[in-house]
């Protein structure tokens, strides 16, 4: 098989860069290891920024999302007792929506069948070949045939553990990572959210978020250490925890229900540096990762594609390379401000093991300081919503 773009992972990212190349009307084929289902399976961020809904809108697959989408014109950030609000509307001028990343992955992938972008799902054993050369290659096996794809380019949209990164040789990388010591055990439950809009919480026991992903379905957080299992909370536990921490702080009280989802996830920054190595270029989660605090992992991977889709067009319609000579640099400065601003909430928010007293009063200040500085909330909200691309 022949095309012009290989994209490896059929993701958020892969899907969008797919769409927007066939649009363009260049030839790309999609590779996933995982079947479709799976895909759908995993359960994701949220929170979408102006970035990532414009590229719907620009591919005409919106019609769901702005019908079932919540706009969300400010959030909330906590403690003791105290609720400040950040009022992004009115800061910024901008807001963000509240829709799932299943919802829009389903509306991706629906879109490609009917507009006919082809997806290769369940190949196994994916690798990456000659990507320093004119004529980078992609091999996989699917029902127990080999199969190549010959192109011009390959995009990495295959997530933190997929093999694009992995192609780029140990002598070419740069790599930045800092992990946490402790996680976030998620519940999803189709409950009606406790509060209108999105509440980051510090509390003495630790981190809580409650979130939602409908009028119907909500999301809660709450840190808890690494050494956690899922199978030590109970459902009930949980959701004791939850109300003790939300109730007084949320206009509705927590509504407990059955669990659809029980999960734990560790929480770590991480930057790829080397996006583009000859013919490769890295987009999304296989480039970089962001702690969940700042609602930034789809909306970078969406600016990747953003950047990436452009260049690639340009360079099929006019043969100019000014665009991927510039992709890794102009990612990159969005990339560390992102993961500046949820490095930031995720210190501000959250109890550390090796912090004492100073540090938690360190942290009370700073929000103090926050709730009666509306410059400071003026550089939250503008975070929040997402830089301009």
């Amino acid at each position: 098989m022949r095309t012009q773009v290989a994209i490896v992972g059929a993701g958020p990212s892969g899907l969008l860069l797919g769409h927007l190349l066939l649009q363009a009307g260049v030839d790309c084929v999609i590779v996933e290891r995982q079947s479709a289902s799976y895909v759908l399976g995993r359960i994701r961020a949220g929170v979408l920024e102006t970035v990532t809904t414009d590229l719907m809108t620009r591919l005409g697959i919106d019609a769901r999302m702005n019908a079932e989408g919540l706009i969300e014109q400010g959030f909330n950030l906590a403690t003791s007792g105290r609720v400040i609000r950040i009022d992004i509307a009115a800061l910024t001028g901008r807001h963000v929506m509240v829709y799932g990343q299943t919802e829009l992955t389903r509306d991706l992938m629906d879109a490609a069948r009917d507009r006919g972008l082809e997806i290769v799902y369940e190949a196994k054993d994916v690798a990456l070949h000659d990507v320093e050369s004119g004529a980078p290659y992609v091999t996989y096996a699917k029902d127990g045939k080999a199969q190549r794809i010959d192109c011009a380019f390959i995009a990495g949209c295959d997530g933190f553990h997929g093999p694009s990164r992995r192609a780029i040789p140990a002598s070419a990388a740069r790599e930045y990572e800092r992990e946490y010591p402790f996680g976030w055990l998620g519940i999803l439950a189709d409950v009606p959210p406790c509060h209108p809009e999105l509440i980051y919480a510090n509390t003495d026991q630790g981190f809580a978020l409650a979130s939602m992903r409908s009028a119907t379905r909500s999301r809660y957080y709450i840190q808890v250490p690494l050494t956690d299992r899922v199978e030590d909370w109970s459902e009930e536990r949980l959701w004791d925890q939850l109300a003790a921490r939300f109730d007084p702080l949320s206009s509705a009280g927590v509504t407990r229900g059955p669990a659809l989802e029980m999960s734990i996830a560790p929480l770590r920054s991480y930057v790829f540096e080397t996006m583009r190595h000859g013919r490769l270029f890295l987009a999304g989660d296989s480039a970089h990762i962001v702690p969940p605090t700042g609602a930034k992992g789809l909306n970078l991977a969406a600016s990747d594609v953003a950047y990436l889709s452009t260049a690639l067009i340009a360079f099929f319609a006019r043969g100019d390379e000014e665009g991927l000579a510039g992709y890794q640099a102009k990612a990159l400065a969005r990339i560390w401000k992102a993961e500046r601003f949820s490095w930031y909430l995720t210190k501000l928010m959250h109890r550390f093991p090796d912090d004492g007293s100073f540090e938690h009063r360190m942290q009370a200040a700073e929000l103090d300081y926050l709730a009666h500085s509306e410059a400071m909330q003026r550089v939250i909200a503008e975070n929040y919503v997402g830089l301009q691309l």
